[in-house]
């Protein structure tokens, strides 16, 4: 069981990893804890943002819609491999997800498929929207996927997780495709490259 870090020892792990980190306004501050609570932790989720430009993409992430408020992440990682810090506490990133890969991911074993949506996800892990149009065909950029993976590193390093607490949000709530374009267990192995 691990408690959330601090949000300066979250910007020192981005930094420490090697990554160009933008603060965004009061991030350090701007949560959704009034609707719940935000730990234990237990994992790092990618998401793709389905947007194009960066100032747009930063902005919908830190202020969410009527629908959606914000934030909508922790980090909003770009294609020219920045970390926009828009939020630190409880996001509207992971919604309702499965309770049996939430136990995978704390075990740190191979997940088993996404049928139900019975728990509090935004609870339980960090989030890192990545700026992406989500269709399979929009590219991402090495920068950017060498940035996602020292992002999900860098959280992993700090609780001792290995690759395996790092998971797609496709593959926490049924009927969600992000990220697209690359599949997790490649993005996994980046990962544990870093963390080598």
């Amino acid at each position: 069981m691990a408690a959330p870090m601090s949000a300066d020892r979250f910007l020192g792990a981005l930094r420490r990893e090697g990554l160009t980190v933008v603060e965004v306004g009061a991030w350090r501050t701007h949560n959704r804890n009034h609707k719940g609570p935000w730990g234990p932790v237990h994992g790092v989720m990618i998401h793709h943002t389905v947007t194009h430009g960066t100032s747009r993409t930063v902005e919908l992430c830190r202020d969410g819609d009527e629908e959606l408020p914000g934030p909508l992440c922790h980090g909003v990682i770009t294609k020219d491999g920045r970390v926009h810090l828009v939020g630190y506490g409880r996001a509207n990133h992971a919604g309702a997800g499965d309770s049996d890969v939430l136990a995978a991911v704390i075990a740190e074993k191979r997940l088993p498929p996404d049928h139900r949506a019975n728990t509090d996800g935004n609870r339980h892990f960090y989030g890192f929207e990545c700026e992406n149009l989500g269709d399979g065909e929009d590219p991402w950029p090495a920068a950017q996927l060498d940035a996602m993976a020292r992002a999900a590193a860098a959280v992993c390093r700090v609780h001792g997780w290995t690759e395996r607490s790092v998971i797609g949000h496709l593959e926490w709530q049924p009927g969600k495709i992000d990220p697209a374009g690359f599949t997790m267990d490649a993005f996994r192995a980046r990962v544990g490259e870093r963390l080598k």
